[in-house]
């Protein structure tokens, strides 16, 4: 029997990767406590430690654990190196926008990205949509449908560069290395929740109830009929 795997816990990511590292940002990085360098690296610290505990919990790295993992360095080496804030900004920007780019290559070389997240083996009886689809003689359609969903999908990613862009420009204001410079970016990342993630969130659910739609359309099925029993 295979081990069921290891369930994400949204819950605890909040607080490690969005509610701690705000907090000692915009309060313990003053001279009385923390101070500048250490409450950066103190703060940054909880991102970091959860994604390498959640590799070796669940085993593997996602996309957007590595892409997530990768952008925390780079903060921390802007501020550390006290680079100009505008760097701060294009390394917002750059890291959906990579993803994005890297979700419209799926799409036209080999398997969509929103396929391999939407259609997971671990999630759904895949093999009986692909059979169904083949009997009725719908696989090019529901090709053609999940490509342009795909592209639904890194324009969610373009949405999301353009706001970590305008983000860091509005509120990132003061020189890395600074006191208010922590504080910015403990807002910055707090703020980002309301106004970037949740909205990437509804999108996602809007395009998972279109692939659902698609699917019952073309061969009946319903998701609860597709899901794998845990």
């Amino acid at each position: 029997m295979t081990a069921e795997k290891p369930k994400n816990k949204p819950f605890v990511e909040i607080i490690f990767n969005v509610a701690l590292p705000s907090w000692i940002l915009m309060k313990f990085s003053t001279p009385e406590y923390f101070g500048v360098v250490a409450g950066l690296i103190i703060a940054l610290s909880f991102p970091l430690g959860y994604a390498i505990y959640d590799y070796l919990r669940t085993k593997e790295m996602n996309l957007i654990s590595a892409f997530g993992f990768f952008s925390t360095l780079l903060t921390g080496g802007i501020a550390l190196f006290e680079l100009s804030v505008q760097w701060l900004a294009i390394k917002e920007a750059s890291i959906p926008t990579l993803i994005a780019l890297f979700t419209i290559f799926t799409g036209m070389y080999g398997k969509p990205l929103i396929a391999k997240l939407l259609l997971n083996e671990y999630m759904f009886k895949v093999g009986l949509v692909y059979e169904k689809l083949t009997e009725n003689g719908k696989t090019d359609v529901f090709r053609n449908k999940i490509g342009f969903a795909n592209k639904l999908l890194a324009l969610t990613f373009i949405f999301s560069a353009v706001m970590n862009y305008a983000l860091a420009k509005w509120l990132v204001t003061s020189p890395a290395g600074t006191v208010e410079f922590n504080e910015e970016l403990g807002h910055m990342t707090l703020m980002s929740y309301p106004i970037i993630v949740i909205p990437s969130m509804l999108m996602l659910a809007a395009l998972m109830y279109y692939v659902s739609r698609v699917i019952k359309d073309l061969t009946g099925y319903k998701l609860t009929e597709l899901m794998v029993e845990q």
